[in-house]
């Protein structure tokens, strides 16, 4: 695959995961009672706590799979599943439902523990973005194909933290309405990048037992 196609692969599957815009008003609605100070450090650390969950598996990802004995056609077929039941739950506005419960929430109040938890890990850095990671890696055994990889994870956290550091400007000019169709938008590109996902996956396969 091309480096250009490959970069533009990374950044739409790791944005339509990660999505800034759908999960800023669960951030905001968790840090609602801090200051802007704390607000602030809460977000470093937790952006911090996602980039290098993401970077790591993006380093490490070969390596797991090898040592699992898990074919790269196997992890694709399943993170297609996976993004699909995402995307659809994107689609239909459910999203915020999926990462952390009512229970979850209230155990993380304490302004140090939600910057790792629920933050972190699996607000940003959630079990999508982690499979995306190790699809795409997956897919390439080129050097230059993981340093684009790293790139992209970390345009795409500079970007959700900058969506999140502005989270009240954006409410304010998105709009409830707007928030969800850029959601709705974002669910719909990640269930076609699923589905692409899961066919790439069964051709290859197909492929090695028919060859």
């Amino acid at each position: 695959m091309p480096n250009s196609e490959y970069f533009i692969l990374c950044i739409s599957t790791l944005f339509s995961l990660i999505n800034p815009i759908g999960f800023l008003p669960i951030f905001l609605s968790l840090t609602e009672k801090y200051s802007k100070e704390e607000r602030n450090k809460v977000l470093k650390s937790g952006v911090l706590t996602a980039l290098s969950t993401l970077i790591i598996f993006a380093l490490l990802g070969v390596t797991i799979f090898n040592f699992f004995g898990i074919t790269v056609e196997a992890f694709q077929i399943m993170g297609g599943f996976i993004f699909f039941k995402t995307g659809q739950r994107m689609l239909e506005g459910n999203i915020g439902k999926t990462r952390t419960s009512p229970k979850e929430e209230e155990e993380n109040l304490e302004k140090e523990s939600i910057a790792i938890t629920p933050i972190g890990i699996p607000i940003i850095a959630g079990p999508g973005a982690i499979t995306a990671t190790m699809v795409l890696v997956g897919k390439t055994g080129q050097i230059e194909h993981t340093s684009i990889l790293i790139i992209s994870i970390i345009f795409v956290i500079a970007v959700t933290y900058l969506t999140f550091l502005w989270g009240d400007l954006l409410i304010i000019r998105l709009g409830e309405t707007g928030s969800k169709v850029i959601q709705r938008i974002m669910g719909l590109l990640l269930m076609v990048i699923a589905i692409q996902f899961v066919i790439t996956g069964i051709e290859t396969v197909f492929n090695r037992i028919f060859k």
